[in-house]
């Protein structure tokens, strides 16, 4: 290999923005893979991108580590519950994306053909390697978890929280479950298998029955986790007491709530609004069009602008909560209120009397704008 195509392949493997289109490549192709938190799909990928490239730089293909990575990859995707299908689609498109944006950046560059096709080859050959071992350590740990008990449980909950059959009696009691108790449905971020059965062990302390459901550790408590202990950048959604047969749809919004939620705990009640809001991505654009169209997501003044107004409204329009919050005198949120004025259709005065709903589409508008701006 030239040092020149090395260079590009360096480069394509360190480049966020290839990683970020293989990511969507592979979660467009499999919503299997797709209902996964999407950093444990960019944590799949960089292992898998990083062996590849280090097996093509290297007459001996992938070394043993990465054999071992990949089959602890697959072991993974099992003990998540991602179908072995859904998984190999996603695996493969992100494969062929991968090979797309290599040869265009090599034939850009200039390297010959011959060369850009002898190395596709290799890198194909030693992806199809790892792909075997994805798929040896995924029938290992399904081999495995299908003789435990958490296993079957686990798969009740998915049988109870995503099917539209519900488990019998039978298989609900075999489980720990009852029909005439109502529970506490639990929905965390975490998806790696070990600190989920850290976090399991500790939602234990309140009842119930808790697994990998749709990549996320989820849960029926029998009491209140209110007072679980959380490692640290970890979150849990938890939604009131409900009866068996609701808790589909109940998990269904919890799930909706995990997607926003920050760190720490939170009663799915509590962000009622946001889910509703977030639930609605064609209207909260054309609301921002409307509302909002005159400013621009560059211009640092106007985000701080938004930023403030937002705060405003958070701080139920009270000029001097809003300025302690901010760190700023009240004077200047009074100041960026009325230039936010100037450029938008709503007013911003304090105790204007508006309608409640008036202030919600505020709010939903500067959100939105103000997320939407701060991707990449």
């Amino acid at each position: 290999m030239t040092p020149l195509l090395r260079r590009i392949l360096d480069e394509l493997a360190a480049d966020e923005t290839v990683l970020d289109e293989l990511v969507k490549a592979a979660r467009s192709e499999s919503p299997e893979v797709a209902r996964l938190p999407e950093a444990e799909n960019r944590r799949h990928i960089q292992v898998l991108l990083s062996a590849a490239l280090r097996a093509t730089a290297s007459p001996d293909g992938p070394a043993r580590e990465d054999y071992t990575t990949a089959e602890a990859l697959g072991a993974d995707r099992a003990a998540q519950g991602v179908p072995l299908t859904g998984l190999l689609r996603g695996v493969q498109a992100g494969r062929t994306h991968a090979a797309r944006v290599a040869v265009a950046r090599a034939r850009a560059a200039g390297v010959p053909d011959e060369l850009i096709l002898e190395t596709v080859l290799d890198a194909d050959r030693y992806t199809g390697a790892l792909e075997h071992h994805i798929v040896k350590g995924y029938h290992a740990a399904e081999l495995q978890l299908s003789r435990t008990v958490r296993d079957a449980r686990t798969q009740l909950l998915r049988t109870l929280l995503l099917s539209g059959h519900p488990p019998t009696p039978e298989e609900l009691r075999r489980a720990g479950l009852h029909p005439d108790v109502r529970y506490f449905c639990v929905v965390s971020d975490v998806s790696d298998p070990a600190q989920a059965r850290t976090l399991e062990q500790a939602l234990l302390a309140f009842g119930g029955v808790y697994g990998l459901v749709e990549g996320r550790l989820t849960g029926l408590a029998v009491r209140s986790p209110a007072g679980v202990a959380l490692f640290e950048g970890a979150s849990l959604v938890v939604a009131p007491p409900a009866a068996l047969p609701a808790l589909r749809e109940v998990h269904r919004l919890c799930t909706a709530a995990a997607r926003i939620a920050g760190p720490g705990y939170h009663d799915v009640t509590a962000l009622a609004g946001e889910i509703a809001l977030t639930a609605q991505p064609l209207l909260a654009d054309l609301l921002t069009t409307a509302l909002l169209g005159a400013l621009d997501p560059a211009n640092p003044f106007h985000r701080e602008l938004a930023a403030t107004a937002l705060a405003y409204l958070d701080h139920g329009q009270r000029l001097r909560p809003t300025a302690e919050a901010l760190h700023l005198h009240p004077n200047t949120v009074r100041y960026r209120l009325d230039r936010l004025a100037e450029l938008t259709p709503l007013p911003w005065a304090e105790n204007t009397g508006g309608r409640v709903l008036d202030a919600v589409r505020s709010w939903w508008a500067l959100h939105h704008w103000l997320t939407a701006s701060e991707r990449p």
